[in-house]
């Protein structure tokens, strides 16, 4: 299957990894339909970032996942879709739990069910490794158990099971693609290592939870080539991919590349209000990547300090875009 003239669907496109696929997509001859949130400001989300050559070649229709009209018009007449829209934020989902259900779970329903009632030729899904839990051996494969250890990871493990019931039960061709730590330019200050550039920039002090959690970085746009494979390659369906490096760092340690990179000295204090609930923080997270490797062809390109370099680049040139004075949740 190839990309070039294809109509193709992104729901969650605004957002961080949505807005570098959609870019890509374009770039691919694709016919992309982006689909961001509605709001009265009728900002595109970030997707307002992109060469506006590439803006001008994107089909943007605002709505609200929750809402399956709107839904059934974005994937009509669609052969590809990539369903990305999610609330992803593990401590607002402590917050406001109900939420994560109504658009992590039945968003998703109502991406499958017009999935299935237009016959799309493909259903790319975004799962997540906190889907893992704390990791019980690494690197995790596929099989590793699931564990629920946040709301948010739990309307994940629910949404990732609707689409495998979905796969058996109506043949909806659906691909689960579970990235790990993604990163890189354009993604929010919700995320640690913008965090930790941000008040590295601007702050007299760089203020974490817990630097004892290990991750594996993934580049977002390695991350964005494994979707496009994945929309490519007719062995995946059905099936759920692991999409990580292998290789992983503390936040701790993460923090000193960072520093070291920008050639800066700040004391790093520990915040409580930043650190997760005990039995909830996940510790663990390494990804083992050989079913992505025999299956997609994929492997990371970008290595994490270059990955770095250029998310360190990036927010320095758009340090307007952040509030480094708050715990953004």
């Amino acid at each position: 299957m190839k990309l070039n003239g294809k109509k193709i669907a992104v729901t969650g496109a605004g957002g961080f990894i949505g807005s570098h696929l959609v870019e890509e997509l374009v770039k691919k001859s694709a016919k992309v339909r982006a689909y961001v949130h509605y709001n009265s400001r009728g900002s595109k989300g970030l997707l307002e970032l992109l060469p506006q050559d590439i803006l001008d070649e994107v089909q943007v229709l605002s709505g609200d996942i929750q809402d399956p009209f709107s839904v059934k018009k974005l994937v009509a007449g669609c052969d590809i879709v990539f369903h990305l829209a999610a609330l992803i934020g593990i401590p607002y989902s402590y917050v406001s739990p109900q939420s994560y259900l109504a658009t992590n779970v039945n968003g998703t329903l109502n991406v499958l069910e017009a999935c299935k009632d237009n016959g799309v030729n493909r259903l790319i899904h975004t799962s997540t490794s906190e889907t893992y839990g704390t990791a019980l051996y690494t690197p995790i494969d596929e099989g590793h158990p699931l564990q629920a250890q946040s709301p948010y990871s739990a309307s994940k493990i629910s949404a990732d099971n609707l689409v495998q019931s979905y796969f058996l039960s109506f043949n909806v061709p659906a691909v689960t693609i579970r990235p790990f730590n993604n990163f890189g330019p354009r993604q929010s200050a919700r995320a640690i290592i913008p965090t930790i550039i941000i008040q590295a920039l601007t702050q007299q002090e760089i203020k974490l939870g817990s630097l004892a959690p290990i991750r594996d970085y993934v580049y977002v746009k390695d991350t964005v080539k494994a979707f496009i494979m994945a929309a490519i390659v007719d062995q995946a369906v059905g099936r759920i991919i692991n999409i990580g490096t292998g290789r992983s760092s503390s936040i701790g340690n993460i923090v000193k590349i960072i520093l070291g990179l920008m050639n800066i000295e700040k004391p790093i204090i520990k915040e409580d209000a930043r650190i997760r609930p005990a039995k909830s923080e996940v510790m663990e997270l390494i990804c083992n990547n050989a079913l992505a490797q025999s299956m997609l062809n994929w492997e990371p390109e970008t290595t994490f300090e270059e990955g770095l370099k250029q998310t360190c680049d990036w927010i320095k040139n758009n340090k307007e875009r952040y509030k480094a004075n708050i715990y953004n949740i």
